[in-house]
């Protein structure tokens, strides 16, 4: 399941959006209900992502003020229960699954199936006076990966593929995965996979890629929208037997603003982000060192997203 995590270069990257990204239409013509408050957690991608929200709604004509890098779950979740007009936020990008263990107090009700999931968040966050759009399929969420060399030489695509060769190989990830239903346990009991040896790194971090790189491990854990999957070539395993919980991203909003024209464009936006190009694109961020706001608007122009009402 995915956590808030920090990663290398975030803290530079959030100053740098909290400079820039104050942004507020210049248009006095808005009226109240055209207004929004958009909020981010303090990494890359949640600051891309708010960005893409905000640049996109102004471009329809709204104002709109951007407040990057709040913090984690217990602060902007409050803030969004608050709204926008009482200096909280209406909007921040959020993850199906992390926020549903977050809202039930980790009741267990997250899985691998989407549409259930979202059923239950959007029923948790009811009385709360907030909801969740459609999700995207651009997804971040734990996952397992192994460099080109090694997919291409014992043909995996899927962790299904490992269960004959996992002898052959070692498992990085973070000193805690060999007692974590979702890394070592979850990969024998639902995939078979027993593993030559397991190494302590770290979660979604450097020194698992740099590992993966070093052939020092031949699996590891990573987070499947990492910049370093894409810098590093690495190839992330389909987890074609659902054991992480799904972490599709999903704008969460104030029911008192969703509705037409917000939920148009927030579901136009979802609708075109893929893995993939989220993996390119905090790329160009955490590793690239490119201003998120303008990695953000680069990605809405060339999907048609910036036309004017």
């Amino acid at each position: 399941m995915r956590l808030l995590r920090v990663r290398a270069g975030v803290v530079a990257l959030v100053g740098l959006a909290l400079l820039t990204g104050a942004c507020s239409s210049d248009d006095d013509s808005g009226s109240e209900a055209k207004t929004l408050v958009i909020g981010s957690a303090p990494f890359a991608e949640s600051v891309i992502l708010a960005n893409m929200y905000a640049k996109a709604l102004e471009t329809k004509g709204y104002t709109v003020q951007l407040k990057s890098g709040l913090g984690q779950r217990e602060i902007y979740l409050p803030a969004l229960e608050k709204g926008g007009r009482d200096n909280g936020i209406d909007l921040v990008p959020e993850y199906v699954g992390t926020m549903l263990e977050f809202v039930n107090k980790n009741a267990g009700e997250a899985s691998g199936d989407l549409d259930k999931t979202v059923s239950k968040l959007r029923e948790r966050l009811e009385p709360l006076g907030i909801s969740v759009l459609t999700p995207s399929p651009a997804a971040d969420q734990n996952a397992f990966a192994v460099t080109r060399a090694t997919a291409d030489r014992l043909k995996l695509t899927k962790l299904s593929d490992v269960a004959p060769v996992a002898g052959e190989m070692t498992l990085g990830a973070g000193a805690e995965c060999p007692t974590r239903p979702f890394c070592q346990p979850g990969l024998e009991k639902t995939y078979g996979l027993k593993f030559k040896g397991f190494r302590p790194l770290d979660s979604c971090g450097p020194r698992t890629v740099e590992a993966l790189a070093n052939d020092d491990v031949q699996i590891g854990l990573v987070c499947s929208s990492q910049g370093a999957v894409a810098a590093r070539n690495l190839v992330v395993l389909e987890d074609d037997k659902k054991l992480q919980t799904v972490d599709n991203i999903v704008p969460a909003i104030r029911k008192e603003v969703a509705g037409g024209e917000v939920t148009e464009v927030l579901n136009r936006i979802s609708s075109e982000l893929n893995t993939p190009d989220l993996t390119l694109l905090n790329k160009r961020v955490e590793i690239d060192k490119e201003d998120p706001a303008v990695v953000a608007e680069s990605w809405l122009g060339d999907h048609g997203l910036l036309t004017k009402s």
